[in-house]
């Protein structure tokens, strides 16, 4: 399965870009190791890794500490070794956004009814919420991620065009 894995780390408020490559990492700490080797003093690093057009993982470190991920679909762990590394351990299905247990709970009061249409075949999990400082609340995440022709690469430049490190990634994918 095909992947490309592009880090945006921010420093003092300027974004850089780089390609990682995931060949032989062993387990989701190493994977971290590699995005915090893009910027070491970054204050925010992110590592969107698309694979076979189908699937979208987003890590983030904050201060190359607290590891958080979302994966567009748990299918990927299935699909593939490098998606089971990055997906395969997370169990909460972010539809809800909060309890697990249930297959559609709510999560409080009205919430319920703005949750978006997502892909019924889609399982997203993880952390939706991972980008919703940054001004992609969980709800949007899921929209795209779920929004009928999207892409992860199209995912990926909407979610760059918010941060304001689009055309960094861009750049990436020019080479």
């Amino acid at each position: 399965m095909s992947y490309f894995a592009a880090a945006v780390a921010r420093v003092e408020g300027a974004w850089t870009a780089d390609e990682v490559n995931l060949r032989g990492v062993t387990d989701i700490e190493e994977v971290a190791d590699r995005l915090r080797d893009v910027e070491p003093d970054a204050d925010l690093s992110l590592l969107f890794v698309e694979a076979d057009d189908t699937y979208l993982v987003i890590l983030r470190l904050d201060e190359g500490e607290d590891l958080r991920v979302f994966g567009s679909d748990s299918a990927y762990a299935e699909e593939s070794r490098l998606g089971a590394l990055l997906v395969g351990d997370l169990k909460t299905s972010v539809t809800g956004l909060e309890d697990a247990d249930e297959p559609r709970p709510a999560t409080g009061g009205d919430e319920e009814s703005e949750q978006p249409a997502v892909d019924p075949e889609a399982d997203p999990v993880g952390d939706a919420d991972l980008l919703a400082d940054l001004g992609i609340p969980a709800p949007k995440l899921l929209a795209l991620c779920g929004h009928e022709g999207m892409m992860p690469a199209d995912v990926t430049a909407e979610i760059c065009q918010v941060l304001g490190c689009a055309d960094e990634v861009e750049e990436l994918r020019e080479v």
